[in-house]
């Protein structure tokens, strides 16, 4: 197998880490004004990604540092014709992460809520806008000859492209919803699993419109396969989530996730960019890559380091593994902040 392939791979399985694993973490941060009804149990939300988040946005960083290294032409043409969308997404992501940090450093009932706000905007930007992005690079954009994306933010929003963005949307929110329902226990937990079902429903009948879409339009029959099992697995999380079966619900839309985004992966190889201008102005793995070289040094590094990483956050999610309720949330007195990582 060459190494471009080898690479194309990689960074698909680097995707599909990133959006199994913060897909939840966007997912929470939607549902922060539905599952909770106070205070309390809204810092018992926070806390079950607290110590996760940051861990799972290294996903979303490799991807992008595998990508200029290993396909620098594709990563040159993805981020300039996409540079508003992944701005907003980048400036969302920002804003998120900020309020993970900062809710905790004032006790203000009015600081708390702009503070949820800007979790919730936070989440919702990337989980609609990363939706868009895939669709539109796996259905194809217009790149001229010079490798140059000729279109504008409004050649995104097209039908397809949009689909998509909802898809991703209601698939993040039923994740972090199963997430939700196997992290914490009491009435949160009950109302989380209550409604991931409904939620679950609903990304069920967007996501399989969106998928035989995608296998008419560019599809193969390793994608046509992926996506099959997809809608299978999210089918087997409503039901676990129906009979109250938390865990393998949340395996379920894990499971989901992953094989979508492997399923739009297969559907977009060989290319890394089709052009809609002209087939041959299509980027592929092997016009798109870096040099024989680059990906043999890059090959080791990964060999090297990437079983560190795994492990590293396997732990983690380990020493973080037990559900909360409200009875693990501290009191806060008035005349003190709130304690250091009790968001």
């Amino acid at each position: 197998m060459e190494l471009t392939t080898v690479w194309f791979a990689l960074i698909a399985v680097l995707w599909i880490g990133y959006f199994t694993l913060e897909g939840f973490d966007f997912g929470v941060g939607m549902l922060l004004p539905v599952v909770p009804r106070n205070d309390t149990e809204r810092r018992v939300l926070y806390n079950t990604v607290g110590p996760l988040w940051d861990g799972n946005e290294v996903w979303v960083l490799v991807a992008g540092g595998a990508t200029f290294a290993a396909f620098p032409e594709w990563y040159a043409t993805l981020f300039s014709g996409f540079y508003l969308p992944l701005l907003l997404i980048l400036v969302a992501l920002i804003v998120r992460n900020l309020a993970f940090e900062y809710r905790a450093k004032k006790d203000d009932d009015v600081w708390r809520r702009n503070w949820d706000l800007s979790l919730v905007i936070g989440s919702f930007v990337p989980a609609l806008l990363w939706g868009v992005a895939f669709a539109n690079i796996v259905a194809g954009v217009p790149i001229n000859g010079d490798k140059e994306f000729t279109g504008n933010l409004f050649t995104l929003l097209n039908p397809f492209g949009l689909l998509g963005g909802v898809v991703t949307l209601l698939l993040f929110a039923t994740h972090g919803a199963m997430f939700i329902a196997l992290k914490t226990d009491g009435e949160i937990r009950h109302r989380a699993g209550a409604l991931s079902v409904r939620l679950g429903l609903a990304a069920a009948v967007v996501a399989v419109v969106f998928l035989v879409w995608a296998q008419a339009k560019t599809g193969s029959v390793s994608s046509g396969v992926a996506f099959v099992l997809a809608a299978l697995a999210l089918v087997g999380a409503i039901g676990a989530a129906w009979k109250g079966r938390e865990g393998w619900a949340f395996i379920g839309t894990f499971a989901t996730i992953a094989l979508a985004v492997a399923g739009l992966f297969f559907a977009l190889f060989p290319d890394v960019m089709p052009s809609t201008t002209s087939a041959a102005y299509s980027l592929t793995t092997t016009s798109a890559s870096a040099t024989g070289y680059t990906l043999t040094v890059m090959t080791w590094v990964a060999v090297i380091f990437t079983p560190v990483v795994l492990a590293y956050q396997a732990w983690t999610y380990w020493v973080f593994r037990k559900r909360l309720s409200t009875h693990h949330i501290p009191p806060v007195s008035p005349a003190e902040p709130l304690p250091a990582g009790a968001a």
